[in-house]
């Protein structure tokens, strides 16, 4: 199993840049992540928060496939 080294936003791509220890990179587009799964202003807001200060735990929610379902979860 691959592990997480780094993950940063990078701002200029809009892109959560994933750097794993096998040396694969994988840039997720953030907006179409919030297309896709943020229904509400809030929900958006989550993911934003996540992005800049918890960027590991935003790429785990979105690898892991749950996103819809925290979002339902945190935005009661």
């Amino acid at each position: 199993m691959r592990r997480i080294l780094s993950c940063q936003f990078n701002i200029d791509t809009a892109c959560m840049d994933v750097e794993y220890d096998d040396g694969f990179v994988l840039s997720i587009y953030t907006p179409a992540v919030e297309d896709a799964v943020a229904h509400t202003m809030q929900q958006r807001s989550e993911l934003d928060w996540l992005i800049y200060n918890d960027p590991l735990a935003y790429v785990e929610l979105v690898m892991s496939g749950k996103s819809e379902e925290y979002l339902k979860a945190v935005t009661r």
